[in-house]
């Protein structure tokens, strides 16, 4: 299943663990939210809109996931528990999260609420991305004027990011470390890839093209993308692709060689 991590994928995860022993470890895997095992008739309205098998898991994969998986399949959810449970799935080297970033809640029974300034940036947008395909996969975005951000944050309980002040925005002079860098930090996250893909965004965003040579790409796209759409969420969507690929080849296929295609062809 790690194999489809940081992709659309990627299936709807759930920690069923018991809440006090879920607080007790503070461990979850990377792209799960956690639920009530005992609540899962309440788990379909936002479990169910993703159109995702759902995998349950617990500590070992025993009592508590499979009762949660027997009730979801009595309700017509196709369902099935993690073998082995959390344990498992970090010995076989998935990415398992050991921290949680400020203000982000680790026992919340519905999505995690975040909102930032119109127009998000390449930064911004990479730090959607991070959220949803990372932290948590039901994620809320909003984009409202810069100058309202904080208070409206404040009244609807939403996390702000890359916007001046914020625990996941920019800081140094030309963004050095940007809001993705700032995710990463906060919750311990130092998988490769993803650390290789943080560099491309602050190149990008900084206009630091020689920190690596993909950032010239991604600046490119993401200008183009932003001339063309002008709805902030929709514009989100579509980026979700182009990170998903990009992440892709960060895992995949940045250590191998490129050949020009009339080599592939003659070859």
């Amino acid at each position: 299943m790690s194999i489809l991590s940081g992709t659309s994928n990627w299936p709807t995860v759930v920690a069923a663990t018991r809440c006090f022993k879920f607080e007790e470890e503070a461990r979850s895997i990377a792209g799960s939210v956690w639920r009530d095992h005992m609540q899962t008739q309440a788990w379909g309205p936002d479990l169910g809109k993703l159109g995702k098998p759902i995998v349950v898991y617990c500590l070992h994969g025993h009592n508590v996931s499979q009762l949660a998986v027997a009730r979801l399949r009595a309700q017509g959810f196709d369902a099935r528990h993690l073998e082995g449970g959390i344990d498992a799935y970090e010995e076989l080297g998935g990415l398992v999260l050991k921290q949680r970033g400020p203000e982000v809640p680790l026992l919340l029974p519905q999505p995690t609420r975040w909102i930032s300034s119109g127009r998000p940036g390449i930064d911004g947008l990479g730090f959607a991305w991070l959220v949803r395909r990372f932290i948590d996969p039901l994620a809320e975005f909003h984009f409202v004027e810069a100058e309202w951000v904080a208070d409206i944050a404040a009244e609807m309980g939403a996390i702000a990011f890359d916007v001046e002040g914020a625990d996941y925005g920019c800081h140094g002079a030309n963004c050095e470390r940007g809001s993705v860098d700032a995710l990463l930090e906060s919750f311990a996250i130092t998988d490769p890839a993803l650390q290789y893909l943080a560099r491309i965004i602050s190149g990008a965003e900084s206009s630091q093209l020689e920190l690596e040579p993909q950032s010239a790409g991604l600046l490119a796209i993401l200008a183009g993308l932003s001339s063309l759409q002008d709805d902030d969420l929709a514009m989100l969507e579509q980026a979700m692709l182009i990170y998903d690929a990009l992440f892709a080849w960060c895992r995949h296929v940045s250590h191998q060689s490129h050949s020009p295609a009339s080599e592939r062809v003659a070859s």
